[in-house]
């Protein structure tokens, strides 16, 4: 299973990021891209379902 990473721009449009297999794996890069951006990131599957959203703090 392809898990997506992706990044809010400041248009409010979702950029696809990357993607990894592990969801261990990309939800430490969207957290750590988070905080290093200090923009939003989400998570989502191949089939388009949401994973989870990082904001950064």
């Amino acid at each position: 299973m392809k898990i997506f990473v992706e990044w809010q721009d400041q248009f409010n449009r979702w950029q696809r990021y990357g993607y990894y297999h592990s969801d261990l794996s990309a939800y430490s890069v969207a957290n750590n891209r988070a905080r290093s951006t200090g923009k939003r990131h989400r998570l989502i599957t191949e089939d388009h379902s949401l994973l989870d959203i990082i904001e950064a703090n």
